[in-house]
């Protein structure tokens, strides 16, 4: 077994129990908190390694995500499958899936990604529905939670926020949603648009997760939109809670981004509060 960097002593004896004969071969770790992503090798196949450290949720929910509603898109090439898990060590191998990511390639302009990905989603979200419940609720009072700690947002800004968050939306059925879906975790191989890191899987409302591409790759491209409506095969956004998704996005990304010093981000988010209060 070859060293693994990144992960602890604990998570090493395990991943040698699994891939005994291992070699790495790519080190894809980046995330700040401390999470390990390795490439590896073993008896001429390839997988992913992802290692998390004490307090790491967003593992603990990629293995949950991966135990319960992937396998209907890894069965169809559409997403790594689950080979082994230990969820006491937040540790995870999947299939390791060939091709490049699609965000800053040409492959992020082209409308059929967006129809490809609209139907990889689609068959996400029919894995299942819940009653809203207390969602919007919770939802609401994390959003202001962000409003509470350190940021940039001007004071008139926020009591704007407050303001809109105050006011309750209509429950919504929850389905299972990845969170961040959104081109930097698409890989297209051979025209197969595959999503990958299921990090913030949840059950959600089903439009939560079109929320980063309206920021971003929808944003001045409507017809990029409609392609992608064109596979997920219908439009589940509504007025007032549509609002109020991208309103709490915004809010958590200006935020966040100022906390870990990340200022092209910051300004991003703060561009998406204007976009909502503007009604863009």
């Amino acid at each position: 077994m070859t060293s693994l960097p990144r992960l602890g002593p604990a998570q090493r004896a395990v991943v040698a129990g699994w891939f005994p004969r291992a070699t790495l071969v790519a080190d894809h770790s980046w995330d700040p908190v401390g999470r390990a992503v390795l490439h590896l090798r073993s008896d001429d196949r390839h997988y992913i390694v992802k290692a998390g450290v004490p307090g790491d949720h967003h593992m603990d929910r990629e293995i949950v995500a991966h135990s319960t509603v992937v396998e209907p898109l890894a069965a169809r090439g559409l997403a790594p499958r689950m080979v082994h898990a230990d969820p006491a060590l937040r540790l995870l191998a999947t299939t390791y899936l060939p091709g490049v990511l699609v965000e800053g390639t040409p492959a992020e302009a082209e409308p059929d990604t967006y129809r490809r990905a609209g139907r990889a989603l689609a068959l996400l979200h029919a894995q299942g529905t819940r009653p809203g419940d207390d969602y919007e609720r919770r939802v609401d009072a994390k959003a202001l939670t962000w409003l509470d700690r350190d940021h940039r947002i001007p004071h008139d800004i926020a009591q704007r926020l407050r303001a809109e968050l105050a006011v309750p939306v209509p429950p919504r059925p929850l389905t299972p949603t990845h969170g961040d879906w959104q081109p930097r975790n698409w890989i297209v191989d051979q025209g197969r648009v595959a999503v990958i890191d299921f990090g913030r899987a949840d059950w959600r409302p089903a439009a939560t997760d079109l929320a980063r591409l309206d920021a971003q790759q929808f944003r001045g491209r409507p017809q990029l939109l409609l392609d992608f409506l064109e596979g997920l095969g219908d439009d589940p956004r509504t007025p007032g809670s549509w609002r109020r998704d991208r309103l709490r996005e915004a809010i958590g990304t200006a935020v966040w981004a100022y906390l870990v010093g990340d200022e092209q981000f910051e300004q991003q988010g703060h561009r998406m509060i204007a976009d909502v209060l503007d009604g863009s």
